[in-house]
């Protein structure tokens, strides 16, 4: 009877070990800041807006940024719808900014939690940061520290089923695959241009996440840097002088910055290289963003660099 109460015992422990080990896995599906962003992820969620889930997730243990993102998507596109509420106003329940907060519940988080880079500016639901801050602090209470109880969390958000299940199958689709092995930045850049490509060339555009219909040059640049997690300066010239420099006469590879102008103090334009002699740019007023030959007659071109 020992022996065959041991054999049940440790059978017990190990269905016990299994299941847990079961429960363990799916609480940890999106948990964790391993995860990469999909394609659908980059080509869907602006650069300013992937790079800010992305850091605010980190500030809660156990949240994985694509739960932050599909919440983005499900309430507002991130921040691109025009309903009311979004960037001005609220709606009829109350919420405002890009993750639909509700003023008190806004202030409570905002009271409890430090946002970043706010320094003396009280924090303001329209500003993305502090939105996006203030929702990861607000999941990270409500259960998804650690994948406590990631259901209750987003349940908490939203009280309603459906919106959890919104929720988890938005962030499924944003998540490529688990992995500690970084996707190069060049990579994710590239995509991110390549996702905007046919938006109008707008002088000072930063974007549809920045409330303009397309971008500028530099301001494509940037963007497509910020998706992959690199921040670059705003201008041609200041993104030229950021460095750094690819050597003259070295091949040039995906995600090189292309040049032109004098480069002392006139770069004037800049595109994403993509490989095969060919680039993706902003090219001027009247024209949309496109893909095409990184040399071309009566062209400037002056170097590359490498961020």
């Amino acid at each position: 009877m020992a022996k065959v109460a041991s054999a049940v015992a440790a059978a017990l422990v190990l269905v016990i070990m299994v299941v847990a080990a079961g429960v363990t896995g799916l609480l940890s599906a999106f948990g964790g800041q391993s995860s990469r962003p999909s394609a659908t992820a980059i080509a869907d969620i602006p650069g300013e807006y992937l790079n800010l889930y992305r850091q605010a997730a980190i500030t809660c243990p156990g949240l994985d940024w694509s739960v932050l993102a599909a919440i983005g998507k499900v309430e507002s596109d991130h921040g691109r719808s025009t309903l009311p509420g979004v960037r001005s106003g609220a709606n009829q329940a109350g919420a405002r900014g890009p993750m639909q907060f509700i003023d008190s519940t806004f202030t409570q988080v905002t009271a409890g939690h430090e946002l970043p880079q706010s320094g003396t500016r009280r924090p303001s639901p329209y500003n993305a940061q502090d939105a996006i801050y203030a929702a990861a602090a607000y999941l990270c209470d409500s259960g998804a520290r650690n994948g406590r109880d990631l259901h209750r969390a987003i349940y908490t958000y939203n009280h309603a089923d459906w919106y959890v299940s919104k929720v988890l199958a938005q962030a499924r689709s944003y998540r490529g695959t688990a992995s500690t092995a970084p996707i190069p930045a060049a990579s994710l850049a590239i995509a991110y241009a390549r996702a905007q490509v046919g938006l109008p060339y707008v002088w000072g555009g930063d974007g549809p996440a920045a409330g303009a219909p397309g971008f500028d040059c530099s301001g494509l640049t940037k963007a497509a840097y910020a998706a992959a997690g690199v921040s670059l300066p705003r201008t041609a010239q200041q993104q030229y002088d950021a460095g750094p420099q690819v050597p003259s006469g070295e091949p040039l590879v995906p995600g090189d910055l292309l040049f032109y102008g004098h480069p002392r103090s006139a770069i004037h334009h800049v595109g994403l290289y993509i490989g095969d002699g060919r680039m993706i740019d902003a090219p001027g007023r009247g024209k949309t963003i496109r893909t095409g030959p990184f040399r071309y007659a009566g062209d400037d071109y002056t170097g590359a660099t490498r961020p």
